[in-house]
């Protein structure tokens, strides 16, 4: 794919379309947000308004099942959403492709999440106690532990990249077959996938980390009875 060939290199490291595409976009959204929170006022016009919305429903979203990390959660999930739905929607747009149609970067996202789940886990429980949940009920499930961690980071990135990709695959081949006859059709679809996909990775994202933090609970109260 072209997306993997190296544009450039940098240090002896080759720097692909992804790469760049996905810095473009991180220096838009952190230019964006910049320029919209910089001026915040009391009575909000209808940007900041918009903004506000937005913020507001991502935060409702993680205290459904964090109510009482809403806050500290917010800066992270949110910006995993924006930034994944957005490089989700690049790919409508002439010469340009999805970064995450690359491998490459749902497993640099799926990292990043799984160095979160024990990041926010210990930050919660300390890390004594939340390296201890490792080896509940018995120390024999270590290794399952271990292996159920590596595995559900992998399908995470799978996950991400196969639906992204076959969405775009899927696009082209129609676009090919039937012409511009239904370019509507095939663009509401990319967008709705898109924002699916992201919603999907963030609250399996908040999922992970609701279990990594709930870990010692979980340990004192595994019958689910009121502590």
């Amino acid at each position: 794919m072209e997306t993997l060939h190296a544009v450039f290199s940098i240090a002896g490291f080759g720097i692909t379309r992804t790469v760049i595409v996905t810095w473009a976009l991180m220096a838009v959204l952190t230019a964006t947000s910049w320029l919209a929170t910089r001026r915040l006022v009391l009575e909000p016009g209808a940007v900041q308004t918009v903004l506000e919305g937005v913020v507001g429903a991502i935060e409702d979203a993680i205290a459904q099942f964090l109510p009482d990390h809403a806050r500290l959660l917010l800066p992270f999930v949110g910006t995993l959403w924006i930034f994944i739905a957005i490089a989700n929607l690049l790919g409508i747009l002439p010469t340009l492709s999805s970064p995450t149609a690359d491998l490459a970067t749902t497993v640099a996202l799926a990292i990043i999440v799984f160095l979160s789940v024990h990041w926010y886990g210990i930050r919660s429980d300390g890390l004594r106690a939340y390296l201890a949940h490792y080896l509940a009920p018995n120390p024999i499930m270590l290794p399952f532990h271990i292996v159920s961690e590596i595995s559900r980071t992998v399908a995470l990135a799978v996950r991400l990249f196969g639906n992204v990709m076959s969405l775009e695959m899927a696009a082209m081949l129609i676009l090919l077959v039937a012409g511009f006859l239904v370019p509507v059709p095939i663009l509401m679809l990319h967008i709705v996938e898109g924002l699916v996909q992201a919603y999907i990775f963030g609250m399996l994202t908040l999922v992970y980390i609701a279990g990594g933090i709930h870990s010692r609970a979980a340990r004192r109260n595994p019958e689910g009875e009121n502590a």
